[in-house]
């Protein structure tokens, strides 16, 4: 393993877990997404886990099989996330090895919270990572400042959210929909015209500090990602 926090996103519904692995993601770590429990445990086979998020009710192997195989071969922290509310379930999830339980429908700011607490106390937060550097950019995540060649530019509160996602996970192809929901919180309806303001702002931004340097591309047909 890398000095990389890797968190393994074990939950059937593509659209929640697109959603949660934008969550992680938003906070510096690296996601994977799996679909169902025997995908799940292919990837906990292969790999060491900082993290796994877990739904309960899954095809193939169920989210309370996983967990009790994840707890018999791992030390990583497991938070399930559950439409799940009755008592019992939470009670068994805990006994059985689980670190924490939201109930869904969740609210983001919280499972991003809980990531981080949880992942801080077995010593594994990106919280003290204070900065996200891409090519000559270098994004300040306690100040909030971004720098160009050594050039402080102003973003915008929203322009910065965008950024730093995209900063946060630099290989993955960004659509408008995962941009617009993972930083403004609402449901995509194809306004077009938000996301393409806001990119450009933040390309002629960039521009301007370093005028040598492309630092966002269009993928065409699919969406955006930094440039390498």
């Amino acid at each position: 393993m890398d000095n990389k926090v890797h968190i393994l996103v074990v939950e059937d519904d593509a659209d929640i877990n697109r959603l949660l692995c934008d969550i992680a993601a938003k906070g510096g770590y690296f996601p994977k997404p799996a679909f169902s429990g025997t995908e799940a445990m292919v990837y906990l086979d292969n790999q060491d886990w900082d993290m796994v998020l877990l739904d309960l009710m899954l095809p193939g192997l169920t989210g309370e099989e996983l967990l009790e195989k994840v707890t018999k071969q791992s030390d990583a922290p497991v938070i399930i996330i559950s439409a799940k509310l009755e008592t019992r379930s939470k009670v068994n999830a805990l006994r059985c090895g689980a670190d924490d339980y939201i109930t869904k429908p969740f609210d983001i700011e919280e499972v991003s919270a809980r990531i981080d607490s949880c992942l801080r106390r077995r010593g594994r937060s990106n919280t003290t990572v204070s900065k996200l550097e891409h090519k000559d950019i270098v994004m300040n995540k306690e100040a909030k400042s971004v720098e160009v060649s050594g050039i402080e530019i102003k973003l915008t509160a929203r322009e910065y959210d965008i950024l730093h996602l995209m900063m946060s996970s630099p290989n993955k192809v960004f659509s408008k929909a995962n941009l617009f929901e993972s930083v403004w919180h609402e449901t995509f309806h194809g306004d077009d015209n938000i996301i393409n303001v806001h990119l450009s702002n933040i390309r002629s931004k960039l521009s301007r500090a370093n005028q040598q340097e492309e630092y966002i591309e269009t993928v065409w047909g699919m969406g955006y990602k930094l440039k390498t």
